[in-house]
């Protein structure tokens, strides 16, 4: 027997579903940056804020980049990270798909 197994009396009917779509945001309307990050070993990345998309949209965004720069890279904390400094090849991506892309650091 489990001590940690707890039961409820009460019919499913009374438990709802909480987890919902995210709000759909244009592309148009969210500000994105592009950072160049230094890491230990000399190593730079291009580093991707301010998406407001789902995980699997962020992942399908970042395959493309990859593809597209022909270079490494994943996603982290809502971030796309990509190897390399390539953030004038990522910023013309994004305009393409039309977000809104500003420069930053580095």
């Amino acid at each position: 027997m489990n001590p940690k197994l707890v039961y409820s009396t009460e019919g499913l009917e009374n438990f709802k579903d909480e987890v919902s779509e995210p709000l759909k945001i244009n592309p148009s309307e969210q500000h994105i940056r592009l950072h160049l990050d230094r890491k230990g070993g000399g190593k730079i990345l291009s580093v991707i804020r301010g998406l407001k998309i789902s995980e699997k949209e962020m992942n399908q965004l970042a395959k493309g980049i990859k593809k597209n720069c022909g270079v490494g890279g994943t996603v982290k904390n809502k971030e796309i990270l990509i190897q390399g400094n390539f953030r004038e090849k990522i910023k013309n991506l994004l305009i393409k798909k039309g977000y809104n892309v500003k420069l930053s650091g580095g």
